[in-house]
């Protein structure tokens, strides 16, 4: 099997710092190189340690590298790609980190080097940005989704596997189509519907702010992801436009459903709507999360140690703090910790926060 030992990140934020400290751990030997527009923002991941080098420009370094790491926004890892193309060695792997594979995969195979590259999206992130904010320990246990094309060589779908296995994620494979129109479903199309009913509230509200001031609860959590970051959204919907249309026109036929439902009086169904919507959520695993986090849950960043999820349950239990779940969360791109857990009650809920933090435990709401 293809073994990497070589390492060039461009673009060195959050994930590609995360990403770059978690090889380091594990391969200690490693030559891990980066090249970002501003290169005071990355000089202290070559004081830690975790980079080997900084590369002096964006081409300066692609020719030897095993495995190049696409990790600005989506719109720059195109441009980037088109720039190294012609510079890459056909024996180096070039993956990417964004959450649309469509456009990625398509300027690949325009450009001729499907047969190296492979798309990947580790689903995790932080409420910061930043090399500073990276942590290998927000890669531990999550989803990593790997999207190969039919032309990617079995060898580097085989070796990034391995690597998303080293580094402590779950590796999980899909075509970028596939991956494209899962994300819009779960992910993109859920952010548009909670800037939609924020701003239908927002709209609807009187000069008092009254719908505002009362605001709490439910309301809160289905619309906390509308405060997501504008820019990345944008253009999230410039390159998964199709996708989410779809997902889209599916959802508002639902509403449009319900509205008749209503206008007809038929009650009975919204009752089998509750029943059914509710059956088919009960079904996921408790160790998941979705875009719409659930009520009276902490997370929590735990380390991938023996042990680590006892100790956090056991140190509950000994402050009269009862659970109702607890569990890994793999899917955490909405900034979650590690670890979620449940809650028979709010009251429960905040008591466990100081005990938690009083134990160096960092608690995500």
């Amino acid at each position: 099997m293809k073994i990497f030992k070589t390492y060039l990140f461009l673009g060195f934020g959050l994930i590609g710092g995360s990403i770059a400290r978690a090889i380091r751990s594990t391969q200690p030997d490693a030559r891990i190189s980066a090249w970002t527009r501003h290169r005071e923002s990355i000089e202290p991941a070559l004081n830690d340690g975790t980079l080997s080098s900084i590369a002096e420009s964006l081409i300066s370094d692609v020719d030897k590298a095993d495995v190049i790491f696409l990790c600005a926004p989506t719109g720059s890892n195109i441009l980037n790609l088109k720039t190294i193309a012609p510079l890459v060695k056909n024996t180096t792997l070039i993956t990417d980190v964004g959450s649309v594979k469509g456009d990625i995969q398509a300027a690949a195979d325009e450009l001729g080097i499907s047969d190296h590259f492979l798309g990947g999206h580790p689903m995790t992130g932080r409420e910061t940005t930043g090399y500073a904010s990276s942590d290998a320990q927000i890669l531990e246990n999550a989803y990593y989704l790997l999207t190969p094309s039919k032309e990617t060589l079995q060898e580097y779908t085989d070796a990034m596997t391995e690597l998303v296995k080293r580094i402590k994620s779950i590796p999980l494979l899909a075509s970028p189509d596939e991956h494209d129109y899962a994300t819009a479903a779960i992910s993109h199309v859920p952010h548009l519907i909670a800037a939609a009913l924020v701003n239908t509230v927002k709209n609807a509200d009187n000069e008092d702010f009254f719908m505002k001031t009362i605001a709490a609860g439910g309301f809160k959590d289905i619309t906390r992801i509308a405060s997501s970051d504008p820019a990345m959204w944008e253009s999230i919907c410039r390159s998964n436009t199709g996708n989410i249309r779809t997902m889209l026109k599916r959802y508002t036929d639902e509403l449009n459903r319900i509205d008749s439902i209503l206008e007809k009086g038929e009650f009975d169904q919204i009752n089998t709507l509750f029943k059914e919507s509710g059956e088919y959520r009960g079904g996921m695993s408790e160790r998941r999360t979705s875009a719409i986090p659930r009520r009276n849950i902490l997370f929590v960043d735990i380390p991938d140690e023996a042990g680590e999820i006892a100790m956090v349950a056991t140190l509950l239990a000994s402050n009269a703090i009862s659970i109702k779940n607890i569990g890994i969360i793999h899917n955490r791109e909405m900034a979650e910790g590690a670890l979620g857990i449940a809650f028979y009650d709010d009251e429960s809920m905040k008591a466990a926060i100081p005990v938690l933090q009083k134990h160096n435990y960092k608690v995500i709401q």
